[in-house]
């Protein structure tokens, strides 16, 4: 474990000058009131989380925001196109200007937009927090106060920059997930964890400390304009019939794996179930394919070997979430395979574990 002394007197010094946080509002839960057993945005709820903040924070009147709201939906109504306005929101804003960027979302696709925000944002010199909240400010038993809290202390105390996402499950400890690692919420429950179950940092009484180290971050290496292409997910289960997808309509298409990083390869079923089978489908069409989430090994199964020899494409030691938005980036951005494949292979945002 790496020890991080945030309560030096170097960092203990910054707390006499004041912060400055960009504080962007997009809705979600954290952004949300309860009214006749319906959960819904508020426009107001975003500044009922500054006000509890200043009534928590001892050291409150040394933190300054400027607030902005491009965004106001439920996270579960997020289409890649929501992402341009909230994107050209902060890159609006003289980043120079703050200490970091704090970002409130929902929790249903944190994970995606999170993922997003890293990639686009990798080499930030400034940290960029995502906050969200299990239930609506209103609701004390919620943890988006404690996570806004967590947010505002990483950026006092000029921790790492890079994109980040503070987040507390129910009953545990205060964790700190590379946003680029972070999985989606578990089914039927309001915890998240990092890939591998294992958080960057976890925060208790004041201090960071880090469970692992991470390498410097890198300047920024691309410059992105601002647009998505349009990635399909393939989930396997048993019976999946390929047949039934379009690949007309999509750029590239990424299909999910089971943990062993499988899926079926056989036509014992018919071919329409076989991945095989679709795989060649896509090259005829003209349709991109990758797989993921697979962590390079020496060793794999017969159904991962067969896959690699047709020439599948692989994105290796990466999560679903992360790999959509490296996917959505590259299409829009690369009109050549080889630039495509260069950055689908590069470690950008500490995505890769």
């Amino acid at each position: 474990m790496f020890k991080m002394r945030n309560l030096l007197n170097l960092r203990r010094a910054s707390y006499y000058f004041m912060t400055n946080i960009l504080l962007v509002f997009t809705g979600g839960t954290i952004g949300s009131q309860l009214e006749n057993g319906t959960i819904d945005t508020d426009e107001t709820a975003g500044y009922k989380l500054i006000q509890l903040f200043q009534q928590q924070d001892a050291n409150a009147a040394e933190v300054r925001f400027k607030t902005l709201q491009p965004l106001q939906i439920l996270s579960e109504n997020l289409h890649p196109n929501a992402w341009q306005p909230l994107i050209a929101a902060i890159e609006a804003e003289d980043l120079s200007a703050f200490d970091g960027v704090i970002v409130t979302h929902g929790t249903d696709t944190l994970a995606y937009t999170a993922a997003m925000l890293a990639m686009y944002f990798h080499g930030s010199p400034i940290p960029m927090l995502l906050v969200s909240s299990n239930l609506p400010l209103d609701n004390h038993e919620g943890n988006g106060l404690k996570n806004f809290l967590c947010a505002v202390e990483y950026v006092r105390q000029h921790q790492q920059p890079g994109v980040f996402v503070p987040y507390q499950n129910p009953g545990q400890a205060m964790h700190v997930h590379i946003a680029a690692r972070l999985s989606s919420c578990l089914p039927m429950s309001d915890d998240f964890i990092s890939v591998q179950n294992q958080p960057f940092m976890t925060f208790d009484n004041g201090e960071f400390e880090q469970n692992y180290p991470l390498p410097p971050i890198r300047p920024k290496t691309y410059q992105f304009d601002n647009r998505f292409a349009k990635i399909l997910i393939v989930r396997p289960y048993p019976g999946l019939d390929y047949n039934d997808f379009k690949l007309d309509r999509v750029d590239a298409v990424l299909h999910d794996l089971y943990h062993s990083g499988t899926a079926c390869v056989s036509q014992q079923w018919g071919a329409q179930h076989s991945l095989i089978a679709f795989s060649k489908q896509c090259r005829e069409s003209g349709t991109p394919l990758y797989l993921t989430p697979i962590k390079r090994s020496e060793s794999a199964y017969s159904s991962t070997r067969e896959l690699q020899a047709q020439g599948t494409k692989m994105i290796w030691n990466t999560s679903l979430e992360a790999s959509y938005a490296k996917l959505a980036l590259a299409h829009a951005q690369f009109d050549d395979s080889k630039s495509i494949d260069t950055f689908l292979e590069q470690d950008i945002a500490w995505e890769q574990v």
